[in-house]
């Protein structure tokens, strides 16, 4: 348990009483700001309104004007496309002579909210209950962007000689793969540049115990096509010596596990580094898991859902059960996703894929493999002096230690962060729990843990101003 201690040098002069008193008199007004982010759809799909999506690049532009930021600025660049990017947030307060500078990234824009007939509340209406705000973007991500104006507001107004550099990075095509990412980032690389980088688009440990995100799973993708006949035929008539397209796929997606559930491609990188322990019944209560079904893999659960690979199928091409006829289907077509370790080189890991693809014995069936998609992982260096920064931090604003974690999911621009600013420290946190339901229905915030992420963020920016990197 972190409790506070009232030695000016071990708090690296911050008064943490002061900056968490200015939280929770705003705190309401915070809220209220954030349901009003919520009521606007902005969504990056083409399929939906461009004209919501600038409406909330406007409301946001406008929230840090008012917090105190300069040179606030709306901009745009092409994707590789041609097409133009989504509208991203961008604002700087010059850095004081001999003061780091931080940038704080989250993103406005959301995704679709689904079937409305499964939210228990209006999914663009924030509601309160128990505790909890729910709507689409209440968790992901509108309220990073409320924790970065929030913990700005504190520490203006109680810090003396305030002189951090800071610079707000807020995108607004995220959930539509952030095509325009590293284009933006090449664009405006001089006023983007800093020493540390926050990015709040993560998750914490459960309620009440914070996280400090340390490793990112990388990803690959890809489209599986399998064609075992010219056309369709009667599958009476010729059924029997000849196998359908689905079966023959079935029989090579059977071969991407062993009998215990662990990926068994060759040559994807398999970690045992979890340094904590992810009970059973904690997983089976926060992903919904039947009970009657087995866990795969074997090992520390921590390390099968962080620092060892996981492939799944996420769409195939096949007639539905509603316009089935007896007939051999000729072709078909999937598309995995590859969840590949921290370390694992993304063109490697692609290539182990097809390399196991094209080595099974599929009775020769016309087999071909199209990668779609991959991302780096990543990992920090916990011992460097912006994540003590962050862990020291976040243990004072929750008060009790932050659990250093790894996440199963990717955020593939981190790499391209990475490699621009190379010299940076990146620090991934969030405002998420295991019970905010991110893209799904009621997606919710739990009002107590967003309270304590704007104090540890104030208290991060505090330290840095104070002692520097």
């Amino acid at each position: 348990m972190t409790t506070k201690n009232t030695d000016n040098t071990a708090n690296f002069g911050v008064d943490r009483d002061a900056l968490a008193a200015h939280v929770d008199t705003a705190f309401d007004r915070i809220v209220s700001e954030l349901s009003t982010l919520v009521a606007i759809p902005g969504i990056a799909w083409e399929s939906f309104d461009a004209a919501q999506l600038d409406r909330s690049a406007e409301a946001v532009a406008a929230l840090v004007r008012e917090a105190g930021m300069e040179n606030v600025e709306i901009l745009r660049v092409p994707t590789a496309s041609g097409a133009m990017g989504g509208p991203a947030i961008v604002a700087n307060r010059p850095a004081q002579a001999g003061k780091p500078t931080i940038l704080l990234y989250a993103h406005h824009d959301v995704q679709p909210p689904g079937d409305e007939a499964l939210w228990n509340t209006s999914p663009f209406v924030a509601t309160e209950i128990d505790g909890r705000l729910y709507g689409r973007g209440a968790a992901d991500d509108k309220a990073g962007i409320m924790v970065h104006i929030a913990a700005l507001r504190a520490v203006l107004d109680s810090v003396e000689n305030f002189g951090l550099g800071v610079t707000f990075f807020l995108e607004g095509e995220e959930e539509a793969g952030s095509p325009s990412f590293r284009q933006f980032l090449e664009t405006h690389r001089d006023r983007l540049a800093a020493d540390v980088i926050v990015v709040a688009d993560s998750s914490n440990w459960k309620v009440g115990v914070p996280a400090l995100t340390t490793s990112l799973r990388g990803m690959v993708g890809g489209e599986v096509e399998i064609r075992v006949l010219d056309h369709a035929v009667h599958s009476g008539m010729f059924g029997g010596p000849l196998l359908d397209a689905p079966t023959v796929a079935a029989r090579l997606i059977a071969t991407f596990h062993d009998e215990a559930g662990n990926v068994a491609i060759k040559g994807l990188v398999s970690n045992e580094l979890a340094t904590v322990d992810y009970p059973e019944a904690e997983f089976r209560k926060d992903s919904s898991v039947l009970d009657s079904v087995t866990l795969a893999g074997t090992g520390n659960l921590a390390d099968r859902l962080w620092n060892k690979p996981a492939l799944s199928i996420i769409g195939m091409d096949i007639p539905s059960v509603a316009v089935s006829s007896n007939t051999l289907i000729p072709s078909t077509r999937f598309k995995l996703s590859l969840r590949m370790a921290p370390g694992q080189d993304p063109q490697a890991a692609t290539e182990a894929v097809r390399a196991h693809i094209m080595s099974q014995n599929l009775g020769g069936a016309e087999v071909s493999f199209v990668s779609d998609e991959n991302g780096q992982s990543f990992s920090t260096d916990t011992s460097a002096p912006a994540a003590q920064a962050s862990l020291w931090a976040l243990g004072e604003a929750w008060g009790v230690p932050a659990v250093e974690t790894g996440i199963g999911g990717s955020i593939p621009f981190i790499s391209d962060l990475l490699e621009v600013f190379p010299e940076a420290q990146i620090l991934v946190t969030g405002v998420e729990d295991p019970d905010s339901r991110a893209h799904s229905a009621n997606e919710s915030l739990h009002l107590g843990d967003f309270r304590h992420a704007i104090l540890a963020e104030s208290l991060l920016m505090a330290r840095l101003n104070n002692y520097g990197l």
